[in-house]
Parts: structure tokens; sequence; C-alpha cells
């Protein structure tokens, strides 16, 4: 299994699918790394030589871009600044609504997580009150 960045990609796939594996590369610039390193994309990744890994994975770590754990660290810290200075969105973000408009009433299910049933009335037993005692009829 060739390691590209520290991630294990498919073997059995094609190289251009398996670039988007790594956190960060879709299917767009998995082409455009490809393309700039020299790499046919309909290649699968087993047969890959190593000089072809090390020019992919330097074409990578040449563009400049944040991937895997660099881009996941700056999301988080994303959030964590708008929860941080109390705009609406971070608002959203720390009561688990969705963030961007979308409607609450019905649906949001993903967000809000699974419903949360009725909770059932339990009647307790009557033990305040006294019996009340027979009633003797004057005859």
């Amino acid at each position: 299994m060739p390691r590209i960045l520290g991630v294990d990609i498919p073997r059995e796939k094609r190289i251009e699918i398996s670039l988007t594996y790594l956190y960060g590369i879709g299917r767009p610039l998995s082409g455009k790394v490809l393309k700039e390193a020299g790499v046919d994309p309909d290649k699968r990744a087993k047969d890959l030589t190593e000089e072809e890994v090390s020019r992919i994975t330097q074409t990578l770590q040449k563009s400049g871009l944040r991937l895997e754990g660099d881009l996941r660290r700056d999301i988080s810290q994303n959030i964590k600044r708008l929860m941080d200075i109390g705009s609406w969105r971070g608002l959203r973000h720390k009561k688990g609504l969705p963030v961007r408009g979308q409607r609450t009433r019905t649906n949001a299910r993903t967000r809000k997580g699974p419903r949360k049933g009725a909770v059932a009335v339990i009647k307790r037993a009557e033990t305040a009150k006294p019996a009340a005692a027979p009633v003797k009829s004057a005859k």
C-alpha cells in the first residue's frame, strides 16, 4: 500500500481516486497534482514506482496546500474562534444546531440527534389522602 504524506492509499483503485483519501484533496485537485507530477491518472496505485510516489509527494509538499492534520486543525480552530467571540454561527455550533440558516422546526435530525421521546406521567398511589370512614345511617 503506497504511503503519501503519512496516509495509506488504496492499492486497487486508480491513483486519481486513491489520492482523494487524503483529507483536503478532491477529484479536481487530484487530477491537477498528477498532471503536474507527470503521472498517468488511469494507473493503479499498486503499479506506481517509488519514483512516481516521491514525485507526487514532492508536488503536494511544494504546492503549499494545507492537507490532513494541518487542515483539520485550522478548521477546528476557526470554529473555536467563532464560539469564543460569541457570533451567531459560533452559538449555533455550541448548541449543536444547523449553522447555515436551515429550518429546525422539522428536520435537522442529523445535527440535533435522535428524537427525544415524550416522558410518560406516572400517577402515584393516593397515599396523602386517608380513606374516608363509612358513614353510619341513623335509624
